[in-house]
């Protein structure tokens, strides 16, 4: 029996953004249902470096481990999305130094997952549903810098990668601009179900090995 533990922030702990509608881990144990189980450690709000904090309190019975995170460590940099535009060299320094620390957090935090000797699943931040196209455009592109540092890290310490960027494709899978909803949440489930019964994923499910 598996037991498919997920790590993160609010992509997976998601129950405040959907109402009565069944959360992430909800909807994965219905879909393990029979042959494993699930269990929640990410917490909304999460950053890339208390996902270390969440290990700690690993079940003796995991067999998979299941990230998602980022967003948060982006969202706290927001604001030089609505810096007054300067000079180009300056803007891309700061997103490289934003970049590379959160290159140190991500690195960490691959390391620590990896010591477990548990197959790792991590997961690129899809991309937000801000209703203002520019809005969009701008932390769609800020974040491509972010989830270029998890492919890289992710391929070098040699673990799986689910694009939620294509997962969560369409704007029914948003509760709101950066939250999922109960429809994105079931996609996710059905993927990280897969996942953990080793079947490779079809259609919008995007496992990358």
């Amino acid at each position: 029996m598996s037991n498919v533990v997920l790590l993160g922030d609010s992509v997976f702990d998601n129950a405040a953004y959907v109402g009565s509608d069944p959360d992430v881990v909800a909807q994965l144990r219905r879909t393990l249902a029979g042959s494993g189980t699930a269990t929640l450690l990410a917490r909304d709000g999460a950053v890339t470096a208390g996902v270390l904090d969440q290990l700690t309190r690993l079940p003796d019975d995991a067999t998979h481990l299941v990230v998602s995170t980022g967003g948060n460590d982006a969202l706290r940099e927001s604001s030089l999305l609505q810096a007054r535009a300067g000079l180009v060299a300056e803007i891309l320094t700061r997103i490289a130094d934003i970049r590379d620390g959160f290159r140190r957090d991500y690195r960490a935090m691959l390391a620590a997952l990896k010591d477990t000797g548990l197959p790792v699943l991590v997961a690129t931040i899809y991309d937000p549903r801000f209703s203002e196209p520019l809005q969009r455009q701008l932390s769609t592109t800020a974040l491509s810098f972010i989830n270029d540092v998890i492919l890289r890290e992710a391929f070098a310490h040699g673990v799986d990668v689910l694009d939620l960027r294509l997962v969560c494709s369409e704007d029914a899978d948003f509760a709101n601009a950066i939250e999922p909803s109960s429809r994105g949440g079931e996609k996710m489930a059905a993927a990280i179900a897969s996942y953990a019964a080793g079947l490779p994923l079809a259609g919008s499910q995007v496992l990358i090995r």
